[in-house]
């Protein structure tokens, strides 16, 4: 077997099990921890498929900021075992009978699609790579790019400004 045939499979197996564990984890620090791993499996996934810049992006951004935020709010709200309401059994049933049906449907669209074709003569190895990335970012969308880091700049400047506004205000 192709050794990344059985990286993929690992991977995914990985991902698919991490991923259960995020729902069926009882304590909700547990289910981010397995989220994490769900992204760094993805972030594999990624670099199979030749894109390093998303599976820096997803490191950064996923595994990093938004778990921290995670964390926080879950660490923030201070869940105890005893104040959780417990699951009607109506509600798992509901929830029983939607998964189900997603899941012929799912399987139903499946089953009528037909995957696409692989040419090796036409493929570019260098699509995903953020240096491809950069000289189309930086040539055809230069405008649409400097636009958005200006938003992004009176954003942050306005965060700023409200956040030193209300600290100023609790104080004095």
């Amino acid at each position: 077997m192709n050794p990344t045939l059985s990286l993929f499979y690992f991977l995914s197996f990985l991902t698919i099990l991490s991923a259960l564990m995020v729902v069926f984890s009882r304590s909700p620090i547990h289910s981010v921890l397995y989220l994490i791993l769900t992204f760094f499996c993805l972030t594999g996934h990624y670099i199979l498929l030749n894109a390093q810049f998303l599976a820096v992006v997803n490191i950064i951004v996923y595994a990093g900021a938004i778990m921290v935020l995670f964390l926080f709010v879950i660490m923030f709200l201070n869940m105890k075992e005893d104040e959780r309401d417990l699951v009607p059994n109506v509600t798992k049933i509901a929830a029983s009978i939607v998964c189900g049906t997603i899941f012929i449907i799912l399987f139903g669209a499946y089953r009528k699609s037909q995957a696409g074709t692989y040419d090796p003569g036409t493929y570019n190895s260098q699509t995903g790579m953020v240096e491809s990335l950069g000289q189309v970012l930086f040539r055809d969308y230069l405008l649409p790019f400097e636009l958005a880091s200006v938003l992004f700049l009176i954003a942050m400047v306005g965060a700023v400004m409200l956040g030193k506004r209300e600290l100023g205000e609790r104080h004095f």
